[in-house]
């Protein structure tokens, strides 16, 4: 297929820059039974069954953008030039992958200084991301990271306002546990607690997993051949409680639905890998797009995605890419608000 396949036209005013508040009174597009029903997230109870498992990432993002002045030394002396790191993730050498703009201009064995008591040298460049080794490690890196670093939003929020202290707590799941992540799993924005409590005491289940998003999830795919796209990797979880809670509802009959895509994959992924869901941990950049044979996911709980994107490729592999598209035109009509802070759909394939 195309990258043209997976095109629409999206109305600038659609793009939602700030979420709704309280949090499940974002709307909830549900697209189960070939119909399409417009409702608000707190209507969720309506679609589930006692006996359901949501799966939900646990992931929790960290402040990963930091500015900086690159210092270089040459023979007409000192200078400084600003520039924007967004951190990727930390190696077992205790070395940060990283993405900086400008970022043809870094060169190695250069410093980035961020502040008095934070610096860091230049250790690598690559395609998938720079190195670089800090002047703090520990504890010590942790509290000035927290001081100095700001939530890395999305491009296209960060194109259009400034990251604010509102956004420490709308960017992060109410659940969030495991620090990594750069973006969000923005399907889950949706929960608050009483939600939760709501749905736990008319019998669904929870289960746990974790898989730290990278910065590669607002990266556009470049090839018209999607089948040509390469896939960043990501560090994922699924504990052996959680492996034997899905594998327990799956022989029970209940169904296994996914909040996000980035469940969704993590999933599919160790199922592809090992025949079923257990326990694992490692990276994984599987490429979820039409054609894909789901073992796991009977439904999920999504998001909004751009056009183009790997994402909008994913549910059009799990809902067909006819239905999709009328779907999202049905969204785009009823004036649904799209992408990290916007609203949300629950997608029940015809099977369910």
């Amino acid at each position: 297929m195309k990258l043209s396949d997976f095109n629409f036209n999206l109305p600038d005013s659609l793009i939602a820059l700030r979420p709704v508040r309280p949090r499940p009174t974002s709307r909830l597009l549900v697209a189960a039974d070939g119909g399409i029903q417009d409702q608000r997230f707190f209507d969720l109870p309506k679609y589930l069954r006692p006996g359901d498992r949501l799966v939900l990432n646990d992931t929790k993002v960290f402040p990963a953008r930091l500015i900086g002045q690159r210092k270089r030394i040459s023979d007409q002396g000192t200078t400084f030039a600003s520039l924007e790191v967004t951190l990727l993730s930390l190696d077992a050498e205790g070395n940060w992958t990283f993405l900086a703009k400008p970022g043809r201009r870094v060169l190695k064995g250069e410093t980035i200084v961020f502040s008095p008591n934070l610096s860091a040298e230049v250790l690598s460049k690559s395609t998938d991301g720079n190195k670089m080794q800090f002047s703090l490690s520990g504890d010590a890196f942790d509290k000035e990271l927290s001081r100095l670093g700001q939530i890395p939003l999305p491009p296209y929020i960060a194109s259009r306002r400034a990251a604010d202290a509102q956004d420490i707590d709308d960017y992060q799941t109410v659940f969030a546990q495991n620090l990594g992540a750069v973006a969000a799993p923005t399907a889950s924005l949706h929960f608050d607690e009483s939600l939760l409590d709501k749905l736990g005491r008319m019998g669904v289940c929870f289960t746990k997993v974790t898989l730290h998003v990278g910065a590669g999830t607002f990266l556009p795919v470049k090839t018209d051949d999607i089948s040509k796209h390469k896939m960043h990797a990501e560090w994922g979880q699924i504990s052996e409680l959680a492996a034997s809670q899905i594998m327990q509802t799956k022989s029970e009959g209940g169904r296994i639905i996914p909040v996000g895509t980035t469940a969704l994959r993590l999933l599919e992924a160790v199922a592809a890998q090992k025949g079923s869901i257990k326990p694992w941990i490692g990276d994984t950049d599987i490429f979820i797009k039409p054609g894909f044979r789901f073992a796991v996911a009977d439904g999920l709980i999504t998001n909004f995605h751009l056009p183009k994107s790997t994402l909008m490729m994913l549910v059009s592999a799990f809902m067909g890419v006819d239905r999709m598209k009328k779907v999202y035109g049905h969204a785009i009509d009823q004036n649904y608000r799209f992408f990290s802070y916007g609203d949300s759909s629950l997608l029940l394939p015809d099977k369910s």
